[in-house]
């Protein structure tokens, strides 16, 4: 095949026809330009003949999503991201880590990313196909998210943490892993928050008898979306007394995805005592002073007022 003048000079990544579609020759319109056609179909988001199905577009759309948040503050670290350190906690098959890899680490000559996955068999399957596509600064870790805060094999900084759909209290454990490496970003997709829902269900009756505000949570689907509404606003409130500047929005519509909801952390090392203190009234007024020492233990100079 013929490569004119432009191929050559937008490189190999676009010239290849492993790059285009085998039943059209064009790339199909919700792939980035430059990715990696070979990872999609090894991550089987793309088919062997390059096709995508509406599950497959609908998880490529969340991730690529995400990663536009992801470049962004990758790019404002040192040197443009250039040598960064990124730890993906709860990262199941990887798809995001081997995007953010793919798409931003593969074309500069250091940075690494860790993946951390407790499911023995997904690790091994990561690890090889980062091998047979030879992204060499990607590791991959069979610890949970609260034992790799105490792993040698991970550094004693790290630029960025994301945790994409780390279940329940696991997206606390990837908050305490960032507070403990002095994460500048912390990227969150939190799911399926229970533990405080558990708590608003033991003391409903109490609840109920003291304030009136405990019929938000009478209900059991209502305890759940309590739960969940609550731990979220609970951990902004903790990042933000940690010397963190949050955001929160929409990963994508609600239409693919209910957990949806996106925290960003920047942090500014500017710890906010107002914060410290609305999280211990919160937690006070929900009947949750226990989890003030073992998911919200404050900094020493904001824990009393």
């Amino acid at each position: 095949m013929k490569t004119n003048k432009t191929d050559r000079q937008n490189g190999p990544a676009k010239a290849s026809k492993a790059a285009k579609l085998p039943a059209t020759g064009v790339l199909a319109p919700e792939i980035r330009p430059g990715q990696s056609i070979e990872l999609l179909k090894e991550l089987h988001i793309l088919t062997v003949e390059g096709k995508l199905n509406q599950d497959s577009r609908r998880k490529l759309k969340q991730v690529y999503h995400l990663f536009q948040f992801i470049e962004k503050l990758l790019l404002e670290l040192p040197s443009a991201g250039q040598g960064a350190s990124l730890a993906d906690h709860g990262a199941g098959k990887s798809y995001l880590g081997f995007i953010i890899y793919d798409l931003f680490f593969k074309s500069l000559k250091a940075g690494h990313i860790y993946g951390i996955e407790t499911r023995t068999e997904l690790v091994e399957k990561s690890r090889t196909l980062a091998t047979k596509l030879g992204f060499q600064r990607m590791s991959f870790l069979n610890l949970s998210v609260a034992e790799s805060a105490q792993s040698d094999l991970l550094p004693a900084h790290i630029d960025m943490v994301t945790a994409l759909h780390a279940c329940d209290t696991a997206t606390d454990d990837a908050i305490a892993f960032g507070l403990q490496k002095h994460a500048k970003f912390m990227v969150l997709v939190p799911c399926c928050q229970a533990e405080v829902a558990r708590c608003l269900s033991q003391h409903k009756a109490l609840s109920l008898n003291r304030t009136p505000l405990a019929e938000l949570w009478r209900h059991p689907l209502h305890t759940r979306e309590m739960g969940s509404q609550i731990t979220n606003v609970l951990r902004c409130l903790y990042l933000e007394a940690w010397g963190y500047s949050v955001t929160v929005t929409e990963l994508v519509g609600w239409e693919h995805s209910m957990k949806n909801e996106l925290i960003i952390a920047r942090h500014t090392g500017q710890k906010k005592r107002p914060a410290a203190q609305r999280l211990r009234a919160l937690l006070q007024e929900f009947g949750l002073n226990d989890l003030l020492m073992s998911r919200f233990l404050l900094p020493e100079d904001l824990a009393a007022d």
